[in-house]
């Protein structure tokens, strides 16, 4: 049975069974933990899911305070979907962990079920300063994470990572403050519509909003994510991506939905940064000669579609943001896993050092591709209806920037096509790779050297990469059951009176 009173769990276990990490140092007991902690977080955000089908929203007030005093613990239809989402990608993610052995670094365990809790406790807090908090929870180990994995060069970048994330939090907290300066709370529902009401409460507010835009990586403060995101390794990017930027990216959909319960006044400013957002994402693909890098740059071009919906007043616009940001998590995930692979066994992602993967490595190469045609919106994949809901959703815009939006939307997606095209030929197109670059146990990666013909992608690392492309597919012919939930998500953005209700009384 589903009660209020559970949900701080999905924040309070994943952090004891880390402290269980710690002292319980066995491989097999962390690597349970690791991958069935986020996998049975995900398995009750399912079930949170179907609950609020019959029940819109349900709170929780830590402690029985008083409404708009305590920490408020509020799932609906929206954080349930998010929480199955970033739930299933990170046990996916962590399987990819165990089998490249990097989950054998020390307190590599413990650190990802440490970020799992912050980000389940963001999803769910009802309340600004604890989404700091929940958000500095999970930034905590990631710090140590990004300079456990990659290559030396993520030791430089890491501090790229850190000075950025810092600073944007001290901007988070005083945005914070001066909320409740001029509000008097930092409770959600308690600041329902005042940012639309009150000047001052709008410009504390949209202090909060753009480092929380900073963090999610949208343009002109993007630069930062293709630098620091890449030096990781693939494992460990495919985690960042589907947890970080999108925590932010959901907190700027939930604050702005319930601050201004309207479209806001900047719209246009809106507008502006999101298909700069997308079309710069997008042309920067072209222009770099790594995957990962690559496929960075298309993690900002897909910042800039979730966003896109935020200038639309409409359940429907917001449903398809949030059944976009699902697709694009599990889609950039898995790309980035099959990337991961490809360097750990070739020793490098540079396109000018791989070629002909398509004869060498069809399994992959054919994963490889579907991912490509879900990122640009092509079939058979969850890509095709994420675009196809964008557009539809966008149409109850304004006609001017609606035109403006659709437009950006499709010409961004053409671009990302011929980009994607060059990685396709480069690294799986072209004649068969004759050199390598081996993992020596002593020294780490060697020089470049023949390359044996029996050398291949092992199963066990594609095999996440492949599990994830098969749930894009799975989206795409899923999809009539899907949108409800979709739906059921965008509701909840748009009609707030349940929302209040259920945390404030």
């Amino acid at each position: 049975m589903i009660t209020p009173a559970l949900l701080p769990l999905f924040a309070a276990i994943p952090l004891l069974c880390a402290g269980l990490t710690v002292l319980v140092r066995r491989a097999v007991v962390e690597r349970i933990l690791m991958i069935g902690v986020p996998l049975a977080s995900a398995a009750c955000a399912a079930g949170l899911a179907l609950h609020h089908r019959s029940e819109p929203v349900i709170a929780h007030n830590v402690g029985a305070f008083a409404p708009g005093i305590a920490i408020p613990f509020v799932s609906d239809a929206a954080s349930a979907w998010l929480l199955v989402v970033t739930g299933l990608v990170t046990a996916v993610c962590a399987w990819y962990l165990v089998a490249s052995g990097e989950d054998r670094y020390r307190f590599v365990p413990p650190l990802v079920l440490m970020l799992v809790a912050g980000v389940n406790g963001a999803l769910l807090t009802g309340d600004l300063f604890n989404l700091f908090v929940f958000v500095e929870v999970m930034l905590l180990p990631s710090y140590a994470l990004i300079s456990l994995t990659g290559g030396w060069r993520r030791l430089g970048i890491g501090r790229i990572f850190i000075l950025v994330n810092l600073l944007t939090s001290t901007f988070l907290l005083i945005g914070v403050g001066f909320v409740y300066a001029a509000a008097g709370t930092v409770n959600l529902a308690a600041l329902q519509g005042r940012a639309a009401e009150d000047p001052r409460i709008g410009l504390a507010v949209v202090m909060v909003l753009l480092a929380l835009a900073i963090k999610g990586g949208a343009f002109p403060v993007h630069g930062w994510l293709p630098t620091a995101y890449p030096a990781t390794s693939g494992g460990m990017m495919a985690l960042f991506s589907a947890l970080h930027t999108k925590v932010a990216l959901y907190a700027l959909y939930r604050t702005v939905a319930v601050t201004y319960g309207e479209v806001p006044p900047w719209v246009w400013a809106l507008a502006a940064v999101v298909v700069a957002t997308m079309l710069v994402g997008a042309l920067s693909t072209a222009a770099v000669g790594r995957i990962r890098s690559a496929l960075a740059l298309q993690m900002v071009s897909g910042v800039g579609h979730i966003l896109v919906p935020l200038a639309v007043l409409s359940a429907a616009a917001r449903s398809a943001g949030l059944f976009y940001l699902a697709h694009h998590v599990v889609t950039v995930g898995a790309l980035l896993l099959l990337a991961g692979a490809i360097e750990h066994t070739y020793g490098s992602g540079r396109y000018d050092r791989l070629s002909g993967l398509l004869h060498r490595d069809r399994g992959v190469a054919i994963a490889f591709v579907l991912g490509l045609f879900s990122l640009v919106g092509l079939p058979p994949t969850s890509g095709l209806w994420g675009k196809v809901a964008l557009v539809v959703g966008l149409a109850d815009a304004p006609p001017a920037l609606a035109g403006v939006l659709i437009g950006a939307v499709v010409v961004a997606s053409v671009i990302s096509l011929m980009a994607l095209q060059r990685l396709w030929h480069e690294v799986f197109w072209g004649p068969p790779q004759t050199q390598y670059a081996p993992d020596d146990p002593r020294l780490g990666r060697g020089e470049q050297t023949d390359l044996p013909d029996d050398v291949r992608i092992p199963t066990r690392l594609a095999a996440p990469g492949y599990a994830l492309v098969a749930v894009s597919v799975l989206m795409f012919l899923g999809a009539g059951a899907l949108f409800p939930f979709a739906d059921a998500a965008g509701q909840a953005l748009t009609q707030l009176a349940p929302y209040v209700e259920a945390v404030l009384g």
